[in-house]
């Protein structure tokens, strides 16, 4: 049976041993975190939305997209719920979550951005080219534990081009 000194001394050890490891495979980690960061390329076109006609500060709004791969196989969807926390004539600032259920797992995030569209959401006249970027929050399947970033590049009204760097 173990005294309480040869138990301190066994942790002692154990730790000692741990934090030589622990540096060992710190390196180690760190080069296959490097190397398993990768990037998700899809384009993405309008499916369905809610989105009014006038944006209003907490009126909350869908889109949802079909995703193809950079060969234009589909992939996927994308789903995004949006809260308008200001709006303004030129540009609001909107909360939202994304949902990408891809063929191999799902992708989630959330983030906070300026749309810097008028008011008046859907006027096709005069579109102009946005992105905003959402903190990948998580996923399951081959996306299980995901760190990173999220970018969505809104060409046209029903058109994206969705950019995934994933740590």
């Amino acid at each position: 049976m173990m005294t309480n000194i040869d138990r301190r001394n066994a942790l002692r050890l154990a730790s000692a041993t741990a934090v030589g490891t622990g540096a060992t495979l710190g390196l180690t980690g760190t080069a296959r975190a490097a190397r398993r960061a990768s990037t998700l390329n899809l384009k993405g076109r309008r499916a369905s939305a809610d989105i009014p006609g006038v944006l209003t500060a907490g009126a909350p709004y869908f889109v949802h997209y079909e995703l193809r791969d950079t060969a234009d196989r589909p992939v996927g969807t994308e789903s995004a719920h949006s809260l308008p926390i200001t709006v303004g004539p030129d540009t609001s600032l909107v909360l939202a979550t994304v949902v990408l259920r891809l063929t191999d797992g799902t992708l989630t995030g959330a983030g906070a951005f300026e749309r810097p569209l008028p008011a008046v959401t859907e006027v096709v006249v005069g579109y102009q080219p946005w992105s905003h970027t959402f903190a990948v929050t998580g996923g399951t399947g081959a996306y299980n534990g995901a760190s990173g970033e999220l970018t969505i590049d809104h060409l046209s009204r029903d058109d994206s081009v969705l950019t995934a760097t994933l740590n």
